[in-house]
């Protein structure tokens, strides 16, 4: 087998240069030519998984994510250390601004936008699959919230309905669509319409930086809200629409059968004209 040949004749290779060695094998890449990398380790995981290739050990987590401790990160060089400072901010939000909203995929800032989901998010973190966006949200140089959109699923009921479009346009269109799957106010955190505040801002710039990393705009955001915990009232306030509720079932589901929490779908628009943008054939 390929695979298992191109792993025995590269044994000091970590399991993410192996990925990007078969992406460049196969010119498996996205539209803009960036190497579907995480999509090929995923792929090699589930064959490692099902027994047809062994994949080389796990490199050990830097120790950024091993800590228990709080991170931060120097705005300007994106060094990422260590603080301990997990004091109380509990201030109008007029008290915080300026805030800063940076963009931190593929920067070393990265590593610390994944330890404070992985320890403060209720659903920790797991590495997105597709294109992607991670932000974190600053005062001055301290940390307040974390927020990441991810590449959307290919059909929800609700969603698909309120835009309009039919099954072949919807295929052809969907990467124009991002959903939010993480978004984090720091615990320590207490500062009143923060959150509706940071989904404004990143409304606001999310289709130029999607533009910039994957050669496309963004013209509708997504995102579920676990009807069981929350009640969407930040999405409201930031002016998204509430769209409907999932089946329960999950994207992957064979038994018809609800197996997981309800979730309320939540979109906002993001141009005036989107459904004109997402109901015809991009040239």
């Amino acid at each position: 087998m390929l695979l298992q040949t191109l792993i025995a004749e590269n044994p000091s290779d970590c399991r993410s240069e192996l990925s990007r060695k078969i992406c460049r094998l196969f010119n498996w890449v996205q539209p803009n030519g960036i190497l579907r990398d995480m999509v090929c380790r995923s792929l090699l995981l589930k064959l490692e998984n099902a027994g047809h290739i062994k994949l080389p050990p796990r490199r050990g987590l830097p120790p950024q994510l091993r800590e228990k401790s709080n991170c931060q990160t120097d705005l300007f060089s994106d060094n990422v250390f260590i603080t301990d400072d997990t004091s109380a901010i509990h201030v109008p939000i007029r008290s915080l601004y300026p805030l800063s909203i940076i963009q931190v995929r593929r920067t070393k800032a990265e590593t610390l936008y994944k330890h404070l989901v992985n320890q403060y998010h209720y659903l920790g973190y797991t590495q997105p699959v597709g294109e992607h966006l991670k932000y974190i949200i600053y005062c001055a140089n301290r940390p307040v919230a974390c927020i990441s959109f991810s590449s959307a699923p290919r059909h929800i009921g609700s969603r698909d309905r309120f835009i309009g479009w039919d099954p072949q346009i919807r295929r052809n269109n969907i990467h124009l669509l991002a959903y939010n799957t993480r978004f984090l106010i720091l615990p320590w955190v207490r500062v009143p319409h923060l959150a509706s505040h940071i989904l404004g801002l990143t409304a606001r710039r999310i289709s130029e930086d999607w533009q910039q990393m994957y050669n496309h705009p963004l013209y509708f955001l997504e995102t579920f809200v676990d009807t069981e915990r929350f009640a969407g009232t930040c999405y409201k306030a930031a002016n998204w629409i509430y769209l409907g509720v999932t089946t329960g079932r999950g994207k992957n589901d064979l038994t018809h059968q609800k197996n997981r929490s309800i979730k309320a779908v939540w979109g906002l628009p993001l141009a005036k004209d989107f459904r004109e943008k997402l109901c015809h054939e991009q040239t």
